[in-house]
């Protein structure tokens, strides 16, 4: 593998964590302060971007920042996996921004300014995480993103808004420094290294019982993904700005807790050990009781935002599923389920903003007939949750296939059985608030509403939702990333 010593990965995390200063010296001007957001967007997919072609050749790219443990630096590295991660992240982020436009103007949000240049400094922890060469770079990334979302999910200022961020630090805060922290040091005692290496580091160093817990205070500690029982943070957390819930509870924060524990799977343990010590039932165990239970209480919530949050917690699980198959499979569909995940759940989020805008109504109760008064959000949160569902043709089916497959080279029958119900119960937490919104009879209130959210807010959501077509027919960068992390 080449690895080229480069200031690239460097330039692409910092790019929006400097850009943030732009931001809050233009607070009183927005639209130099909304150009500086979408410039600094766009520079930073660009930055990502370059490195790509390096990466598809089998090529790394490498920094070592400084060595503060012996053994141990901060230190960068842009393999498949990051990249992989990172794309789809930087992309998201593009809409996101003109998404955000168009939503904070137009209910004449507060602190603005504060949101825009938290949300930067979040972004680039976010691609610090999929850049991050070895567990202490990724936990220093991971908690900057913990506390810079901090400002974002108490935006509000409310006692809610406040009630919530505090279970938000408890439950991130809590975990990655009483489990992860731990775990690290352990780590670090039997092998003298946190570097990700292909395969892992830890096979023959330690007992099976010690391994194990290992195992557990790293899948548990990294709760951004959203495991049970440490998913309460999440719901908790759909008090924030719609755009935020979009990126950051759909794409950014939950994504980083399940890069970190994919990381920890592939390039800490690896798959052999995991194999060999059965491991990997322990890990779709977590995952299995996550979907199910998730899924259930997802059918219950009549606040929208509220079942998007726990289809996600129930999704997140897909992609640890899949990684406890220990099958080529469905190794590849759990890491596909990121992208495919991301872009239908994005969808999904600005669809509930969009409806928020137009109607200030947020419960699903409230929404008979809403969809013939705006045809384009409906269709696109159809889209959305047919990939969610994972049926063809959107992207959502690729990954969910491969899911099964990889069940079934698993000879883990009961897997097919998790993925069926599942699925069917996110058709059924979907599907009644499309059906209402299209044919059930409108109140007198909605019928006296009279269209779609602001273009900003309708651009972005019908953008996503033709990617999640677009990801059906056209998987092809993913899938190539995606085998080159599993199988280089």
């Amino acid at each position: 593998m080449d690895m080229t010593t480069s200031y690239l990965p460097l330039a692409a995390i910092l790019i929006s964590l400097l850009g943030a200063v732009p931001i809050l010296l233009s607070g009183r001007l927005p639209n130099l302060r909304e150009g500086w957001t979408l410039a600094i967007a766009l520079g930073k997919f660009a930055l990502v971007a370059t490195m790509l072609p390096t990466v598809l050749a089998g090529g790394t790219y490498v920094l070592t920042l400084a060595e503060v443990i012996p053994g141990v630096p901060i230190a960068l590295r842009v393999d498949a996996m990051g990249i992989y991660f990172a794309l789809i992240a930087s992309f998201l982020w593009i809409f996101t921004s003109i998404y955000s436009m168009g939503y904070m103007r137009a209910l004449k949000e507060h602190n603005q300014t504060r949101y825009y240049a938290s949300f930067a400094v979040a972004i680039s922890a976010t691609i610090g995480v999929a850049f991050s060469a070895n567990l202490l770079t990724l936990y220093l990334f991971y908690e900057m993103l913990s506390l810079s979302t901090y400002p974002l999910v108490t935006h509000h200022g409310d006692a809610e808004a406040r009630r919530s961020g505090r279970k938000y630090l408890t439950y991130i805060l809590g975990t990655s420094i009483g489990l992860v922290l731990p775990a690290m040091l352990i780590t670090y005692q039997l092998t003298g290294t946190l570097d990700f290496a292909h395969g892992g580091i830890l096979s023959g160093e330690a007992s099976s019982a010690t391994l194990g817990l290992l195992l557990v205070l790293f899948v548990l500690g990294f709760a951004k993904a959203g495991i049970m029982p440490f998913h309460g943070w999440l719901p908790a957390a759909m008090v924030a700005p719609t755009p935020v819930s979009a990126f950051l509870h759909g794409v950014a924060v939950v994504k980083v807790g399940v890069f970190a524990i994919l990381r920890v799977i592939f390039d800490i343990f690896g798959p052999d050990l995991l194999h060999r010590l059965d491991f990997g039932v322990v890990l779709t165990y977590f995952a299995s009781v996550t979907i199910l239970a998730a899924s259930l209480v997802a059918l219950t919530q009549d606040n929208l935002k509220r079942r998007l949050a726990y289809s996600t917690i129930g999704q997140l699980s897909y992609m640890i599923l899949g990684a406890g198959m220990l099958s080529a499979a469905g190794m590849t569909g759990g890491m596909l389920h990121i992208a495919m995940h991301a872009f239908g759940k994005i969808t999904l989020f600005f669809c509930a903003g969009a409806i928020y805008v137009a109607s200030h109504k947020k419960y699903i109760s409230e929404m008979d007939g809403l969809g013939r008064r705006m045809p384009i959000t409906y269709f696109a949160f159809f889209l959305g949750s047919l990939s969610i569902i994972g049926m063809p043709p959107l992207g959502g089916f690729i990954s969910k296939w491969n899911l099964v497959i990889g069940a079934v080279e698993a000879d883990q029958l009961l897997l097919v059985a998790v993925l069926l119900v599942s699925s069917l119960l996110s058709a059924a937490y979907f599907f009644p608030i499309v059906y209402r919104g299209f044919f059930a009879p409108a109140s007198e209130e909605t019928l006296a509403h009279t269209g779609e959210a602001p273009l900003l807010c309708l651009i972005p959501l019908s953008v996503t939702a033709l990617c999640s077509v677009g990801l059906f027919f056209y998987p092809d960068i993913f899938l190539q990333l995606v085998h080159r992390a599993l199988f280089p």
